[in-house]
């Protein structure tokens, strides 16, 4: 049987081979090409590969025979499964990641697996990914190997990988064929990357436009970032540089990024000017960051600039009877509030309204 199966495959080469001294002709596989990428923060993984059909054969332990085998052809005396059909199945980050908690390189790696008859097994990533199945599998160019755990799933006629569970930081792959799934898990260090990407693109023509300093500090502030950096980023988008403007936005990012390093008076005398600047939203916002702080004196200052400056606006109303309310003012804020009703407000600011008014007993 195995002298017939090289038989074939070493005509089915021959073939190819004289074929291709003359032309390439497009024409279709038996086991279709497919290729599924998924993004992670603003890494790419993509895998390709071909998907053989069960086609009524039995696959788990005969098709694809346990452990690592002789296929008797090549140089591999022990190979995997190739993990599909045809060339080496591939698969690629666009940056480092992690498998089972180890750690792969930036690249294209060939992909195999070493399935077993005890609901498990190991896949391997390896070094040559430019290699015919896995007929010149060489442990040797093994760049990763982890040991996983496959699970029975509803009946699938073709080979499929996908990505079916993502999350900010990692993506699950599963493999899945015939009635068997072999899952894994990739995990991105996201806020690493992207990091290193925006210290690498504040240097290039990417660093002329304000705004993109403003992002990198607002992302660095939000995701782990050295506040220190932040600050020193946000200050070249305030002022220094020919493209530096000093706005509402960097300097409310900048105050954030002070208060979250503890300095909380910096911080304050920040908010105090970037309100000068502020629209009415902005305005309304920077009162909810100084009750957020517990800065109640500039959150009730802030919200009264915004009624002076809109007088007939019913949702200042409502957040200044919140913030007397959070105070502890009952008289102040029941005013407010039911100043805000007076003025047929949107659904939204009455239904708050209402509510803080019920819960002061005055509804």
């Amino acid at each position: 049987m195995q002298t017939n199966y090289i038989s074939k495959f070493l005509a089915c080469l021959l073939l190819t081979s004289s074929m291709n001294i003359f032309a390439q002709l497009n024409l279709p596989r038996a086991s279709q090409q497919a290729s599924v990428s998924q993004r992670v923060g603003i890494t790419d993984i993509t895998i390709n590969y071909s998907r053989p059909s069960v086609n009524g054969r039995e696959i788990w332990g005969k098709l694809v025979p346990y452990g690592i085998n002789n296929l008797g052809f090549g140089t591999a005396t022990e190979a995997p499964w190739r993990a599909g059909a045809n060339e080496n199945t591939t698969i690629t980050f666009t940056d480092d990641v992690m498998i089972d908690g180890k750690d792969i390189k930036a690249g294209t790696y060939g992909f195999h697996v070493v399935v077993k008859p005890d609901d498990k097994a190991t896949i391997i990533l390896s070094n040559d990914s430019q290699s015919w199945g896995s007929f010149f599998y060489d442990k040797d160019q093994d760049a990763l190997r982890a040991d996983v755990a496959t699970r029975e799933v509803p009946f699938r006629e073709l080979l499929t990988y996908e990505f079916n569970s993502v999350t900010p930081t990692s993506a699950t792959v599963s493999l899945i064929w015939g009635k068997k799934e072999i899952p894994f898990t990739i995990e991105v260090p996201v806020n690493v990357i992207v990091l290193n990407d925006i210290r690498a693109k504040l240097k290039g023509q990417q660093g002329f436009i304000r705004q993109n300093w403003e992002q990198a500090a607002n992302y660095a502030l939000n995701n782990g970032g050295d506040l220190n950096e932040a600050l020193g980023w946000i200050n070249n988008a305030i002022a220094g540089q020919f493209y530096s403007q000093k706005t509402f936005n960097n300097l409310a990012i900048k105050g954030q990024i002070l208060n979250k390093m503890g300095k909380t008076m910096e911080y304050a005398l920040l908010m105090d000017e970037a309100s000068e600047m502020a629209n009415k939203t902005q305005l309304n916002q920077l009162g909810y960051q100084m009750i957020n702080a517990k800065d109640y004196e500039r959150a009730l200052k802030y919200f009264k600039m915004n009624i002076k400056n809109n007088p007939n606006d019913a949702n200042g109303y409502d957040s200044l009877g919140e913030c007397y309310k959070i105070m502890g003012d009952k008289k102040n804020a029941i005013k407010n509030l039911k100043k805000s009703l007076s003025l047929n407000p949107p659904a939204n600011v009455k239904a708050n309204s209402e509510k803080l008014l019920t819960e002061l007993g005055a509804m």
